[in-house]
């Protein structure tokens, strides 16, 4: 039986924190708790930004596509990986040895969430990744099921590894928090607390329609993070925030609204747990999947219903008590370790193939 020699695609543990980033992440931490420690290359075309015991080679190209098709596959093959393991897209020049990540196929479920360029590279390109992968990896089982039903030569190659709370996300305590949230950003009074983004499947302008329907909005504030402008005049948005502030306004916040009309996993929703802080969110993709019962799931997407949940969230403090208390629990049944053990065993396949 073959050992892995593995090459890793590690270019996005170096952006902007995104789902993304936390998985590749996520996943290189939990890999480095395995023993024996698995023969693991990462491979990049940026400095090494994460902590890891693995080997970190950093090679350049005149362009991403031709580092993802070209440059990064005859590296791995150079130093005999039998597996190369990379998210989305896969070089037919990776042979026998690609393994590859999909997190959804969101650009499937409603082309409209996407300029017409990444639709077509998106609709195309993947499922020709799909063909050329050994195995293909996904963080959920709604995504497992969404990614067989649209590209069905996944069926036989899939395996689902989840997501699980960064292990670098240590939750502040809450009155520290909202000192900290008053002395930096002068934000004093009770918040409800959002994320922001430009893509359109986030749907973040209804957290600010909801909040403005709600009786909250007498009492509370509306505060964001991210790209973009404040959603509503009065709101607070605090652009992207590192991340002991986002710790802060997650623990500070009476809750966190997640508006997404489709999520592959939804990692802030375990955050916003661990955080000990309500959610209300969608139905969207595998929402539902990470929430359980652990988190107010709204039927529609009407900011009427979203408005309506905030107004009745502390009627009942035990119930709401209770939920936080789900939530809690909730985070234990994801483990990156556990998700590295499930991705060795896709990687020994692939070897031995």
């Amino acid at each position: 039986m073959k050992s892995p020699i593995i090459a890793i695609d590690a270019r996005l543990t170096s952006t902007q924190n995104t789902g993304d980033t936390s998985y590749w992440r996520g996943l290189i931490w939990g890999l480095s708790k395995i023993n024996p420690l698995p023969n693991i290359t990462l491979f990049s075309d940026q400095p090494q930004q994460v902590d890891s015991p693995f080997p970190y080679v950093q090679i350049t190209a005149p362009h991403s596509r031709i580092w993802s098709y070209f440059t990064f596959p005859r590296a791995a093959k150079k130093m005999n990986a039998n597996v190369i393991h990379t998210q989305y897209n896969v070089s037919p020049l990776s042979g026998n040895a690609a393994i590859t990540t999909i997190h959804d196929v969101s650009f499937f479920i409603n082309p409209e969430w996407y300029e017409p360029k990444d639709r077509l590279l998106l609709t195309k390109l993947i499922p020709r990744s799909v063909n050329h992968a050994c195995r293909v990896l996904t963080v959920s089982e709604t995504s497992k099921q969404e990614i067989e039903h649209y590209i069905p030569a996944s069926k036989s190659k899939i395996t689902v590894t989840p997501n699980a709370l960064s292990p670098t996300f240590i939750p502040a305590d809450k009155a520290k928090a909202k000192t900290s949230l008053a002395n930096k950003h002068d934000i004093e009074k009770p918040f409800i607390f959002a994320i922001t983004s430009r893509w359109a499947r986030k749907n973040t302008q209804l957290a600010a329609q909801a909040f403005q329907q709600s009786q909250l909005s007498e009492t509370h504030k509306l505060i964001t993070c991210g790209p973009g402008e404040p959603l509503i005049a009065n709101s607070i948005h605090l652009g992207y925030v590192d991340d002991e502030t986002i710790r802060d306004l997650y623990a500070a916040a009476d809750c966190y609204i997640l508006p997404s009309l489709h999520e592959g996993f939804g990692i802030p929703i375990l955050e916003a747990f661990a955080s000990q802080t309500p959610v209300i969110c969608g139905t969207g993709g595998a929402i539902p999947e990470v929430a359980g019962d652990a988190a107010i799931i709204c039927p529609d997407y009407n900011p009427e219903t979203w408005a309506n949940a905030l107004n009745h969230l502390f009627d009942d403090s035990g119930k709401l008590e209770a939920m936080i208390k789900r939530g809690q629990r909730r985070i234990q049944d994801f483990s990156w370790i556990k998700t590295a053990e499930l991705t060795m065993q896709a990687y020994e396949e692939v070897a031995n193939a």
